[in-house]
């Protein structure tokens, strides 16, 4: 299976080119300022693409999904949307959340602590290809505010119990990268709106092959 993954878009989409695959996967941040109509206009886009099967998480511009629910969920036809839940596609596992400690009071914040531990306690064992819209602690968590790390340490323990075989991630738009630890391959495959490409992996056997991982961000000439 060949995954080719992007988080923080911003509706900068169509600065994208999007390496075909079997799975896309957005990590979160579609939107800019949250709107219904933004979130319409990022899902025409991932619709569109010739990717067979689609997997979207929320993030934290993402508010439509919060404010309009229904209407936002509704908008959702043909692609696989993930909020504390899961999906199997063609025999691997996925499972999708987009909550990350509170930042700047946008959606999907909880504090650190309990609330976010309650939230990954809901990661089930087994599963093949995590989606969180933020980072664990201590990976792809650098943020451009110095040494100032963002990630959850809550988030880094489940996943340490869970061993996925994939963690993508992104809202850190600083760390792009991939980083094997243990069992898991972590990505963040933030896009930095379109600063970064796309990130591209397969799953063969019990292998995940890096295809291809940006440099943490792509100079414009």
């Amino acid at each position: 299976m060949r995954i080719v993954a992007v988080a923080d878009t911003h509706l900068y989409h169509h600065e994208i080119e999007v390496p075909d695959g079997d799975v896309f996967v957005h990590a979160g941040d579609m939107c800019r300022g949250g709107s219904l109509a933004e979130l319409a206009e990022a899902l025409a886009w991932v619709r569109a693409l010739p990717h067979r099967h689609k997997v979207v998480v929320a993030g934290n511009h993402d508010g439509a999904l919060v404010e309009d629910a229904a209407e936002a969920r509704a908008l959702m036809e043909g692609v696989v949307y993930l909020e504390d839940s899961g999906a199997t596609i063609d025999g691997v596992s996925f499972w999708g959340s987009p909550w990350q400690p509170e930042y700047h009071g946008w959606w999907f914040n909880l504090p650190r602590g309990e609330p976010l531990a309650r939230r990954w306690a809901r990661i089930p064992a087994g599963v093949d290809v995590l989606i969180t819209h933020g980072p664990p602690a201590g990976v792809g968590d650098r943020s451009g505010m110095g040494d100032v790390r963002a990630g959850c340490s809550d988030l880094a323990r489940r996943v340490v119990e869970v061993a996925p075989r994939v963690h993508l991630f992104g809202h850190i738009h600083e760390d792009g990268g991939a980083w094997p630890r243990g069992a898991t391959t972590h990505v963040n495959c933030t896009t930095w709106e379109a600063e970064r490409a796309p990130t591209v992996l397969d799953l063969v056997d019990g292998r995940v092959d890096l295809v291809q991982v940006p440099p943490a961000r792509r100079e414009r000439g």
